[in-house]
């Protein structure tokens, strides 16, 4: 049984088809047929979400996981996906979900007030739309977003930021924060691996730091022997320098063999290293290394006097010399970022919920 929602953001073609404009897959269907995300399909002539209220399951997670290191530090986010995705990566690592064609998958139902309500419950800061995109359940995630809203939570979408431009504009009118996933820096990868374009994506980010509020950062999948050479690295950093500006937080993130890319190596910390340094000559302030214990890499300092303001081991906070709002207790220079008071103390822990009438 799947529950089937109304769009906004289809047209019917000359021959009949109807075309999704959510995002630039621009996916053409006849009457019965779904795009290649799967969860969007035409039903009596237009553009069903059919995965509305329905979810692959829930999971308190520390913010830091999304990964999200200016953005309520140490505070726990409610995290959720529903199924299928609008991109088609090879190395997709929550490819279970992000795959899945069986909505039995979507063993979970949420109406957007329980699930506001669940993350007051449950003492968490933000819910974060997540595991698969929420672009293609946006719908649902703007209501989820809503919900949340008026009971004082805030809303994180974890995305490839591949969107068209009208729903980039209504869906982000509703998140509080954001973390893009920049895959690579090269048009060839984004094709041959992600059957998508680099283009839109660095729209999304200007667009993001140019015309809205929402606080984003940017994380970086680095794959041995294909987005992890010097040149790519350097060549995009100065592209987020020169576009972005130098307080956009930049993780650059280990690689597992997964899906369709295990013949791959695990990427090495050092190459994580190698990639912050030169991030960091190109005079990004906030550059980060995870997936990996690494607790210089992970940490943040301040941009006035280099001392080290929020001490982390991966998801795990130490240290704390930031005020209340945020600035540096040295030397009063703002870190960039939401704070609100003393950081959250949820840690690294990992709560697999189940969202009922109760919670």
């Amino acid at each position: 049984m799947t529950d089937l929602h109304p769009t906004r953001y289809w047209h019917v073609l000359d021959d009949g088809r109807v075309q999704c404009d959510v995002c630039p897959r621009a996916c053409k269907m006849h009457e019965g047929q779904r795009g290649l995300c799967f969860v969007r399909g035409v039903e009596q002539g237009e553009v069903k979400l059919f995965t509305y209220g329905r979810s692959s399951g829930f999971c308190v997670d520390p913010i830091e996981k999304k990964p999200l290191n200016h953005f309520l530090p140490g505070t726990s986010v409610l995290s959720f996906g529903t199924a299928g995705c609008n991109l088609a990566c090879k190395f997709c690592q929550n490819w279970d979900m992000s795959k899945s064609r069986e909505m039995d998958t979507l063993a979970d139902r949420a109406p957007p007030r329980m699930l506001a309500d669940a993350a007051k419950k449950l003492g968490c800061a933000s819910v974060a739309y997540t595991y698969n995109d929420p672009v293609i359940f946006m719908e649902y995630a703007m209501d989820v977003a809503d919900a949340c809203r008026e009971a004082g939570v805030r809303s994180v979408a974890v995305t490839a930021g591949y969107i068209c431009d009208a729903p980039r504009r209504e869906f982000y009118r509703h998140m509080d924060a954001a973390n893009v996933d920049l895959k690579a820096f090269s048009e060839h990868f984004y094709r041959r691996i992600c059957g998508a374009d680099l283009g839109n994506v660095l729209e999304t980010l200007e667009y993001l730091k140019n015309e809205t509020s929402v606080w984003f950062e940017i994380t970086t999948l680095l794959i041995p022997g294909e987005n992890d050479s010097d040149a790519e690295i350097d060549a995009m950093t100065q592209w987020v320098m020169t576009k972005l500006g130098s307080d956009v937080p930049l993780h650059f993130t280990a690689f597992h063999p997964d899906w369709k890319m295990m013949d791959k190596p695990r990427t090495p910390a050092s190459t994580l290293t190698r990639a912050r340094s030169i991030a960091m000559k190109n005079g990004l302030r906030h550059v980060y290394t995870g997936n990996v214990h690494d607790s210089e890499g992970s940490s943040t300092y301040c941009s006035g006097c280099g001392t080290r303001v929020i001490e982390r081991d991966w998801y795990e906070l130490g240290e704390w010399k930031l005020d209340a709002t945020g600035r540096c207790m040295a030397c009063g220079v703002q870190v960039p970022g939401v704070f609100d008071g003393k950081p959250g103390a949820w840690g690294a822990r990992r709560l697999p919920v189940r969202l009922t009438a109760e919670v």
